[in-house]
């Protein structure tokens, strides 16, 4: 653009320049252009893109449209898929690697194969992609003009990935009305950039710049009066000031006194009414022309527009002509409204029904060109239902691209409209299963009722049935609706007519009630799932998770180890996949935690790590993955590597953070990130990462692992609130008790219990201590066996527990829980030195020391110090050296 038209934009450049000489030195930013419209920002933005492009920057652009906002990821389109089309599949494929599958369906480089990845996944992929190609090709400047009008998707993944753009040599450039950005990209207007947390602003022209445009564009011999009604009737701004000028040069009017009376109307001619009304002297055919490239929006194809226009191609390309003349369109192989707010009063123009009727045709008009059911969509939005079946098929096949594209919002508005076209009464149950499943990632209960809705409508297809019935059951219970989801699947069972949907509802069933904490008769359930698992033999899928759910229930139930490795074995044996649409990831975790709590970590993180492998590898990265890695982290907190197991739960609390607050991933990360700190030592910690996420009653309905409630306890006890800790433990054994859930190992209240009420009944903490190492004995592994016996000797104390106290070390020294032993070594060292054997008691708080330190449990190591201390230096001296050659 002519340096003219960037009158009064020095602030503007010189931070676009700063902005520029700090990429040169390999630093990106952002850097935000905000203004009302008509400023110039479309130009400043042409303007830095022609300096980045003269410093040997790559480019990447985009803009958005106010026709195209519910087109998902069109910006991100514009942005990206230049880069990246046109080459061979198999190239696109090696620069993506495992993205291809993930991002390929969005960009429009590929169709959807595999199942839909989640949101978050997706701008995963996305930031990939986006840091890739700024490594690949730097320094990078990512233009974005009219940010107000990106569609959502492009526009929360783009505010999410900007404060990293720091961090490379790419810096973000956007331009946006900031009364007009969406409620959705509030974030977008916050954003930290090189103007700190605001925009750099543009302000209307004073009267000398307006002046100077005039005389530019009209001849130097505009008079003053002239010039400064011009800047009067544009109030300062430059793209009015431009029309106003051009319309003085057509009508060859004198720039002064003799034309100013002129000027108001000229003004007025360039927007608003009198834009439409200079449009419609251009001829009917004309008029028509433009509403098509109205409805049509940015990047219009001249035949596309004719057709839709319901013009011949001769006849079409002379409208263009004299909308190019009248300066309302501009290009040739494409068309474009010579600025936007032209589009907009073109469009609002439109007489309604006419608006409507142009975009029905736009529809049949983008599908007959071969652009697909997701292009013709958006235009069916702006359509009146009329109950036409086309319509209905077309909405539904975009939803579907939009769901495997991970873009749920997009298929849900789609499939909404859908219904209320309506669809055939045949497909009606149909459609709201597909709303239910767009709907689910984004708000459970209103996937909850279509989904109910969805079961009222006669129903031919058993198998949309069946999918019908589990997806409601699992929204229930992800709505921490256990029960609910329970009774779903439990009257599927009762009133199925073929054995395998009954065997897989049953199984449903089982696994919903195995979470509840408000199940009525859990012994019995137990007894009706044992019965059934040792009768199937794991032939298929749902015969596998019935045997994996029986592994689980007897972990819980505190049965023998032998008894749960055996079961979960049988469910392995054949393949339990951890990313299956159409069953949920449940079993599969459940089946990896009883190698947990049965002594076997590392078969633990076997199964831990092919999970986590094929949830990324499916673009699974929202509270799928955020529960992969803070299962992970509990695995290597149960063996003891508490720094490792730390920087997992954090890692998987914050992808939780990203699903949203209050969710039960988020109670899981808490509540084993509160364990992790309490191991180390580190109380206070825990205890403002409690109140930071109001971790306390009323605790979720679901049982888990480990229990929220009996962490709760724990915490208590370790802040020195015993009677609150016995008060809180007790109340977790009342709730798992009577439903048989007795393992120790799984959840340790009855042993904290026991500390706690040790204050003020002891008597009644040495039967409850003991009793937990009955239990933990009739289970049989060695951790929870070790640090039960460590516990109930703490409870009992004198020769019982100093005997105990020896026993737990044994135990513990077989077990892979490397922490649990060094808690035991420095208590028994502890006792021992109490009782005047320091030699030995040395011995254990050393062993005890090193393990501490190794473990990462600085409270522990700052009391074995203490214990070592008190020793009798004779008794504390470093072992002999081994000798070279033997021993």
């Amino acid at each position: 653009m002519p340096q003219r038209e960037l009158l009064e934009r020095e602030a503007q450049l010189a931070a676009a320049g700063e902005a520029l000489d700090a990429l040169s030195r390999g630093r990106g930013g952002l850097l935000a252009f905000a203004g009302p419209a008509g400023l110039g920002k479309t130009t400043l933005l042409a303007e830095v893109r022609q300096r980045a492009a003269e410093r040997g920057c790559t480019v990447l652009s985009a803009r958005g449209g106010d026709q195209e906002q519910q087109v998902a990821f069109h910006v991100a389109r514009q942005l990206l898929q230049p880069r990246l089309a046109g080459v061979p599949d198999a190239e696109i494929r090696a620069t993506l690697g495992s993205w291809y599958g993930i991002v390929g369906p969005a960009l429009g480089l590929c169709t959807a194969d595999g199942a839909s990845p989640d949101p978050q996944g997706l701008r995963d992929g996305l930031d990939w992609v986006l840091t890739h190609l700024a490594v690949q090709l730097a320094p990078v400047v990512l233009v974005l003009d009219d940010a107000h009008w990106a569609d959502p998707q492009s526009l929360n993944w783009l505010a999410a990935f900007a404060p990293r753009a720091d961090e490379l040599a790419l810096l973000i450039v956007v331009a946006y009305r900031p009364d007009e950005l969406p409620p959705g990209a509030e974030a977008f207007r916050g954003l930290p950039g090189r103007a700190g947390h605001r925009p750099v602003g543009l302000e209307p022209l004073t009267a000398d710049a307006i002046g100077q445009l005039v005389r530019a564009s009209v001849g130097p011999h505009a008079d003053d009066a002239f010039c400064r009604e011009c800047w009067a009737v544009t109030a300062g701004n430059p793209f009015e000031a431009v029309e106003l000028t051009a319309k003085v040069r057509d009508r060859g009017l004198r720039p002064d006194g003799s034309s100013i009376h002129l000027l108001r109307d000229l003004a007025a001619a360039a927007k608003g009414r009198g834009l439409i009304n200079r449009l419609e002297r251009l001829g009917p055919s004309t008029v028509r022309l433009a509403w098509a490239a109205a409805v049509l929006g940015t990047e219009i194809q001249p035949a596309l527009a004719a057709a839709v226009a319901g013009l011949g191609r001769e006849e079409a390309a002379d409208c263009a002509d004299r909308l190019r003349e009248a300066r309302i369109l501009t290009g040739s192989r494409t068309l474009e409204f010579v600025h936007p707010l032209i589009a907009t009063a073109v469009y609002r123009a439109i007489p309604d029904a006419v608006r409507v009727a142009l975009h029905g045709k736009a529809a049949w008009s983008v599908v007959d060109e071969g652009l697909g059911p997701a292009a013709a969509a958006r235009h069916l939005l702006e359509t009146h239902p009329e109950g036409d079946p086309w319509v209905v098929h077309q909405l539904r096949s975009a939803a579907g691209e939009m769901l495997r594209a991970g873009a749920p919002e997009a298929a849900r508005s789609q499939l909404a409209r859908a219904l209320r076209e309506p669809p055939p009464a045949d497909e009606r149950a149909a459609v709201l299963y597909e709303l239910g499943c767009s709907s689910q990632l984004l708000e459970p209960t209103i996937t909850v009722n279509h989904l109910r809705a969805a079961l009222e409508e006669p129903i031919d297809d058993p198998a949309l049935r069946d999918g019908i019935v589990f997806r409601l059951s699992q929204s229930l219970a992800h709505s921490d609706r256990l029960s609910e989801a329970a009774e779903v699947v439990g009257h599927a069972a009762r009133t199925a007519t073929v054995a395998r949907t009954r065997l897989r509802m049953q199984a449903e069933q089982f696994m919903w009630d195995a979470f509840r904490a408000d199940e009525p008769d859990s012994p019995s359930r137990s007894r009706r799932l044992a019965r059934l698992a040792d009768r199937l033999t794991g032939r298929d899928l749902t015969e596998r998770y019935i045997i994996g759910l029986r592994a689980w229930d007897a972990v819980l139930r505190g049965e023998p180890t032998e008894t749960a490795l055996r079961h979960a074995g049988r469910a392995l044996d054949g393949g339990l996949p951890w990313a299956d649409e159409n069953r949920g990831f449940e079993v599969p975790v459940l089946v990896a935690m009883v190698y947990v709590y049965a002594d076997r970590p590392d078969r633990a993180e076997d199964l831990f790590a092919t999970g986590i492998a094929d949830f990324e590898r499916q673009g699974w990265r929202g509270a799928h993955l955020s529960f992969g890695y803070l299962l992970l982290g509990y695995v290597r907190f149960r063996q003891g590597r508490l720094v490792e197991a730390e920087s997992l739960t954090r890692d998987g609390l914050r992808l939780a953070e990203r699903v949203g607050r209050g969710t039960p991933v988020q109670w899981y990360s808490v509540a084993v990130l509160i364990e992790i700190l309490l191991a180390r030592g580190r109380t206070e910690e825990a205890t403002a990462l409690a109140a930071e996420y109001a971790f306390q009653a009323p605790f979720p309905a679901a049982v888990t692992f480990p229990d929220a409630q009996a962490v709760h306890g724990e915490l208590l006890l370790a802040r020195g609130l015993h009677r609150e800790a016995a008060a809180e433990l007790a109340a977790v054994g009342r709730r798992l008790d009577p439903r048989g859930m007795r393992n120790p190992a799984w959840c340790p209240w009855q042993p904290h219990l026991a500390l706690a009420e040790a204050y003020d009944a002891p008597e009644r903490a040495r039967a409850t201590a003991l009793e937990a190492v009955a239990r933990a004995r009739q289970f049989g592994a060695d951790s929870a066996t070790g640090r039960t016996l460590r516990i109930a000797a703490q409870v009992v104390g004198g020769e019982e527990g100093r005997t105990l106290l020896a026993e737990a070390v044994d135990r513990l020294t077989g077990s892979p829980s490397a922490h649990e032993l060094a808690v035991a070594l420095v208590a028994h060292g502890a006792a021992l030195r109490g009782e005047g054997a320091h030699a030995a008691a040395a011995d254990r708080l050393r062993r005890g020391l090193a393990g501490a330190l190794d473990c990462g449990a600085d409270g522990l190591a700052a009391r074995a110090r203490s214990e070592l201390a008190l020793i009798p230096a004779p008794a504390v001296h470093p072992p002999e050296p081994a000798t070279r050659g033997g021993t």
